[in-house]
C-alpha cells in the first residue's frame, strides 16, 4: 500500500464557475482507522452538480466544505483495513469518501456493495445517490400514472436519464430536454423516450407546446431558470413539479433567477415540491433492489462517462456545467 495520500482540498470559495485555482492538490500521510472506522482505497468518485453548492458558504441542507478541507464527494472503494464489525478488508463500500486516494471513515457511514451485481461505477450512479434521486423523486413526489406526460430537464444526465426510463416503465409518455442533437438522439433511440427537445437549437416553449399538446402532468426539473419557466406554462390540471436541482443557476454571480410563471400552479391546481434525496436514506435498500432488478433484466440502461486520474478532478467537475458529460460523470482515481 502507498504511504502517501493525494488529496484535493478546497482552497477558495468559487465565484461563478469553479477554477483549478480554487483547489489544492496536496499530499498527506495515509490515516489509520480508529475504533469503529475503516480505511478505504478510493477507486471512483462521483461528480455531482451538488458539489458546487457544497463549496459555497451559505445556508443549505448540509454544511459547506471548509477551506482547506478535502473536497466532499461520494465515492466507492476497496476496504484496506477495518475496525468495524461486518466490514472486512477486500470489501467494496460506498460513502462520502472525498477526492483523495485513501479515506478513513466511520464504518456506519459507508455501505457494503456486491460488486458481482454491476460494475463499481454503477454504485455511485444508477444504484447510488443519482439513481435514488430519480427513483424517489419521481415515484414518491411525482406519483406517475399510466398515460400521463412526463417532461424531464437535464434528461441525458445521471438523474434525468433514469427518471425518464422509470417513467416509461410506469407507462408514461416521456419528453426529455437535453443539449445537442447527439444527446437527444440517445434519449429517443437508446433510452426509449417518446420525444426530445434540444434546448441549444430549439425554442423550448414552442417545442413543449408541440410535443406536449395535452399539457405536462409531471415536470422533473434539474436545471431551473428559463426552462423551468417554459415548463410551467404548459402544466396540465393537477400537475406535479419536482424541483431536484437548478444547474443553470449554480454558478450565477447575480441573484438566482426564480420562476416568473409560478401562477400557473394556482390556475392548474398544481404543486411544486423540492426534495433532497438524503431524506430517503432509510429507504435506499428498497430503491436499490428494484433498480438492480430493472438493470439485470435489461429494462434500465446505465451509462457512465469516466475521466481517469485524480489530477483531472477540476476538469471532470466542469464537464457537468459545460454539458460535455454523456451519462453519469465519474472520476477514476485508481484501478479496480
Amino acid at each position: 500500500m502507498d504511504t502517501t495520500n493525494r488529496q484535493y482540498r478546497l482552497a477558495a470559495r468559487p465565484v461563478g464557475l469553479p477554477k483549478p485555482s480554487d483547489f489544492d492538490l496536496a499530499e498527506a500521510a495515509v490515516g489509520e482507522p480508529g475504533d469503529g472506522e475503516v480505511l478505504v482505497r478510493v477507486l471512483y468518485a462521483s461528480m455531482d452538480p451538488a458539489m458546487r453548492g457544497w463549496m459555497s458558504d451559505r445556508p443549505s441542507y448540509i454544511p459547506p466544505v471548509a477551506i482547506g478541507e478535502v473536497m466532499r464527494a461520494l465515492g466507492i472503494g476497496e476496504v484496506v483495513a477495518s475496525n468495524f464489525d461486518g466490514i472486512e478488508p477486500g470489501d467494496h463500500v460506498v460513502g462520502m469518501l472525498g477526492i483523495q486516494d485513501y479515506a478513513v471513515a466511520p464504518g456506519a457511514a459507508v455501505t457494503k456493495v456486491d460488486s458481482s451485481i454491476a460494475p463499481l461505477p454503477v454504485f455511485i450512479g444508477t444504484l447510488g445517490m443519482p439513481g435514488m434521486t430519480a427513483y424517489f423523486g419521481l415515484l414518491d413526489i411525482g406519483r406517475p400514472q399510466e398515460g400521463e406526460t412526463v417532461v424531464v430537464s437535464g434528461a441525458a444526465g445521471a438523474v434525468g436519464s433514469i427518471v425518464g426510463q422509470i417513467a416509461r416503465l410506469k407507462g408514461c409518455r416521456v419528453v426529455g430536454i437535453a443539449g445537442g442533437a447527439e444527446k437527444c438522439a440517445y434519449l429517443v433511440d437508446e433510452l426509449g423516450f417518446d420525444a426530445a427537445i434540444d434546448y441549444k437549437s430549439e425554442d423550448v416553449a414552442a417545442a413543449l407546446a408541440e410535443r406536449c399538446p395535452d399539457g405536462i402532468d409531471i415536470y422533473f426539473d434539474n436545471v431551473g431558470g428559463e426552462i423551468l419557466d417554459a415548463a410551467l406554462v404548459r402544466l396540465a390540471r393537477g400537475a406535479r413539479v419536482i424541483i431536484c436541482g437548478a444547474i443553470s443557476q449554480y454558478n450565477a454571480t447575480s441573484e438566482v433567477k426564480g420562476p416568473s410563471n409560478y401562477l400557473s400552479l394556482l390556475v392548474n391546481s398544481a404543486t411544486m415540491t423540492g426534495f433532497v434525496v438524503s431524506n430517503y436514506y432509510s429507504r435506499y435498500a428498497e430503491g436499490a433492489v428494484e433498480m438492480a432488478g430493472w438493470l439485470t433484466s435489461g429494462k434500465l440502461i446505465s451509462r457512465e462517462d469516466i475521466v481517469s486520474g485524480i489530477e483531472n478532478f477540476p476538469a471532470a467537475l466542469l464537464r457537468l456545467f459545460s454539458g460535455e458529460n454523456n451519462g453519469k460523470q465519474v472520476l477514476q482515481i485508481a484501478s479496480d
